[in-house]
């Protein structure tokens, strides 16, 4: 079987065609303490100015399903803080997600997937330099040709391998790598499991910038364990696991896969975000901040919902909600919103009891 054009990039192209820019970085290229809200856009990373340049230029040069413009915002009222967007060409010019029937369903080499990507469309190829320990997994990045946003896109664990959507710890260092590259305090990552919102069956995370901050980036957590707190702040609790700088990356990552496993072979799905924040505790007197590393558990859901007014994935679990359409963006409540989102959601005690298997599973 002749490779796809994505897979022809990675090997340095076919005779002609553009292959993504080779994008090297070292520990001395983490930015350890972002931009401030204040001011977010002053000091940009080289990583930041290379992913936005070709973003841009792709954008121009009409590689993306729709041109995206300003997107109409509102923080919803109310305690929560819900922040909702309309994003009408999204919802009607993106690919249809494929269908979905279990959580351990195979990759399906029929169905659309990342070595489909045209060669244009992807930017970088982040490859950590030589160094101390073992290099994370390389990541592609791709434009998402449906963006949420400016500068959205595709986070590609070498898509040659053709693995499914299930997260791994290599991947996941490499995206939090990719996260504490940025300069910018918006630029999350995140990640939609099979049955969580997921749309396509091979291994992919998304890097965002989410410009607005969000509750779940400072409150403070509960307990769990040692290396495991519950978060209450926004639309819905979250398991919160911390890495205070880069030494942290690859112990967080292979307790966040390892829950992550947990809760699919307990027959739940998940959605992750790594974001900005201060420690669990909340924000102390010495400002230290890292990356704080969200794991939803959740209901699987397989297809859509009917009467749903919105998907939920993990940006709504975060509290940002893309919305489909302008009467909705203008009329729904943060208790619509609120009962939308909480529906796939697990009650309370089973929440609790989850915690507690999942604290004693890290500390084993």
């Amino acid at each position: 079987r002749a490779p796809g054009p994505a897979m022809a990039a990675m090997a340095g192209g076919e005779p002609g065609e553009p292959s993504p820019e080779e994008f090297v970085y070292g520990e001395e290229d983490f930015v350890l303490q972002a931009a401030g809200w204040d001011d977010p856009d002053s000091a940009p990373s080289r990583f930041d100015r290379a992913l936005l340049a070709g973003w841009n230029d792709r954008m121009e040069r009409g590689l993306f399903r729709y041109r995206l413009g300003p997107l109409p915002t509102r923080v919803l009222p109310g305690p929560v803080r819900l922040v909702a967007q309309l994003n009408e060409q999204r919802s009607a010019e993106r690919r249809p997600p494929q269908p979905v029937r279990s959580l351990r369903d195979p990759f399906d080499p029929g169905a659309f997937n990342f070595t489909r990507l045209r060669p244009a469309e992807l930017l970088l190829r982040l490859r950590r330099a030589p160094g101390p320990g073992p290099p994370p997994e390389p990541l592609l990045v791709a434009i998402n040709a449906s963006p949420l946003g400016r500068g959205h896109v595709l986070l590609l664990p070498e898509p040659a391998r053709r693995q499914p959507q299930a997260l791994r710890a290599p991947a996941l260092r490499g995206a939090l790598e990719a996260a504490l590259l940025s300069a910018h305090p918006a630029f999350r990552v995140g990640f939609n499991g099979l049955g969580g919102g997921a749309s396509v069956n091979h291994l992919h995370l998304h890097g965002l910038y989410l410009r607005r901050p969000l509750p779940l980036e400072e409150a403070p957590a509960e307990p769990l364990g040692p290396r495991l707190g519950l978060l209450r702040a926004g639309p819905a609790p979250a398991f919160l696991f911390f890495a205070a700088g880069p030494a942290d990356l690859e112990p967080v990552s292979r307790a966040v896969c390892r829950a992550a496993e947990h809760l699919g072979a307990a027959g739940l799905a998940y959605n992750v975000l790594a974001t900005r924040g201060a420690p669990p505790a909340g924000p102390g007197p010495g400002g230290g901040r890292g990356l704080r590393v969200l794991l939803w558990a959740r209901r699987p859901l397989f297809g859509p919902k009917a009467g749903e007014p919105f998907a939920v994935a993990v940006c709504e679990l975060a509290g940002l909600l893309p919305l489909p359409a302008e009467p909705l963006y203008r009329d729904i409540t943060e208790e619509q919103a609120l009962n939308a989102i909480r529906q796939h959601l697990l009650p309370e005690p089973e929440l609790l009891r989850l915690g507690r298997e999942l604290a004693r599973l890290l500390e084993s």
